[in-house]
């Protein structure tokens, strides 16, 4: 570690010179003109990606200008053509926009395409300024027993990267053949690819500590100290993994499905190995709930077979109005709403017979359960305008109020007149 800090070192003495200096300056300043112009977007007939290039053309004018002077222009024109590098991974965002989804294609460019470049760039800046080679070899110390060196713990690390987020499209590949093979549901798909994706994991790790050469015993050990963690200190962790495997394969709970939780329907977003996370509409809230829950409390569910869902709204009428005249205008009232399925038909009832009105209630089925509030809410309005139309009274209790002397004795009712 000693002998790799001395390189590092070593660097900033080739950073102090006049020249280097000036080489990196002139890329500064070029690539904060350029930010600055396109956050204000100084040139309005240009559009916002033509300003990089613009850029790069001034960046290569000035390294011209010092080759013309006969300075170095090496290490500016490096930064140059990396800039360029970066640039053009971002043009490549529209042509993979139109055959992969907007999360997957997130996932490669963060992931992957710019985590490799900035790997390769870092490799050919260090090039310019010491040999790779020889940091290679340089001894970090030991692990589990085996000695490191620089170069072997870097191949380590960017193997094991690899292995964890280019696991992904492949264990989907197999898992879909899998299905189409078997005809499995798309829940055991979903948690066959993750067992996939933990096996490819586990044994690249497994691969990597081999390659370092740590031998059995040690893994061994480190196997043990696991054990011992998920009995004490992680085991719900472990808990909430097997319930999301278990969730997976049984297909209760999917992705897209709607759950009642506190009285809120929430649709499930994804259903991941620790925690399921589900979205709620009215406040556009994003809850995530531990696998273990479904397990141990009753869910209510709206999409187990279909998504449709039977509403209710309430409503009294006066005891002078026909019920039957009521309960045909209630159902009427309710086809005429958006959101109302007219199969199966809405359904009005007479509940009981109440202090001041006639208690009635109308349900009718909805399509969405996302869509329950709302659609109530049209309805209440929509059997207001018609008891209105058609004269019918929707009475309320009323109270009196009197004056009272204190103590009771002293107090003198007021005789009604005959």
């Amino acid at each position: 570690m000693k002998e790799l800090l001395l390189e590092i070192f070593g660097w900033l003495g080739y950073l102090e010179r006049p020249l280097v200096l000036v080489q990196l300056g002139l890329v500064i300043a070029v690539v904060l003109l350029t930010r600055q112009a396109q956050h204000r977007h100084w040139l309005p007939a240009l559009p916002l990606l033509a300003y990089p290039p613009l850029g790069l053309l001034v960046l290569g004018l000035g390294c011209l200008a010092l080759a013309g002077l006969g300075l170095p222009q090496r290490l500016a024109s490096l930064l140059g053509l990396l800039w360029l590098g970066w640039y053009g991974i971002s043009l490549l965002h529209q042509p993979l926009a139109r055959w992969l989804p907007a999360q997957q294609l997130h996932e490669l460019e963060a992931r992957l395409l710019r985590p490799a470049y900035l790997v390769a760039a870092a490799l050919l800046l260090i090039g310019e300024v010491d040999n790779v080679n020889d940091l290679a070899v340089i001894r970090l110390g030991e692990l589990l027993g085996v000695s490191m060196s620089f170069g072997k713990l870097s191949n380590a690390l960017v193997v094991v990267y690899l292995v964890l987020v280019g696991c992904g499209p492949p264990a989907a590949g197999v898992a879909w053949l899998i299905q189409r093979s078997l005809g499995l549901s798309d829940g055991s798909r979903k948690a066959m690819e993750l067992m996939l994706r933990y096996l490819v994991v586990g044994l690249g790790l497994v691969g990597v500590a081999m390659h370092l050469g740590i031998n059995s015993t040690a893994l061994i050990a480190v196997a043990g100290g696991l054990s011992v963690g998920l009995g004490f200190g992680i085991k719900e962790v472990f808990s909430n993994f097997v319930s999301g495997l278990w969730l997976l394969f049984e297909g209760s709970v999917r992705p897209g499905e709607v759950l009642m939780l506190d009285g809120d329907p929430c649709e499930v977003r994804r259903l991941g190995l620790r925690a399921t996370l589900l979205w709620r509409s009215r406040d556009n809230a994003e809850l995530l709930i531990p696998n273990q829950m479904f397990f141990t409390a009753p869910a209510t569910s709206y999409t187990a077979s279909d998504r449709m869902r039977r509403s209710q709204v309430s409503v009294g009428a006066a005891y002078h109005h026909d019920p039957a005249a009521v309960i045909a205008l209630l159902e009427a009232t309710a086809l005429e709403v958006p959101g109302v399925l007219h199969t199966p038909a809405p359904k009005a009832l007479l509940l009981d017979y109440g202090d001041s009105a006639i208690h009635y209630a109308l349900r009718f089925w909805i399509a969405n359960p996302l869509d329950n509030v709302g659609i109530c809410s049209d309805v209440n309005q929509a059997i207001w305008q018609a008891f209105r139309r058609e004269g019918i009274e929707i009475p309320f209790p009323q109270q009196v109020q009197y004056e009272m002397a204190w103590p009771p004795e002293n107090h003198q009712s007021i005789q009604p007149h005959r």
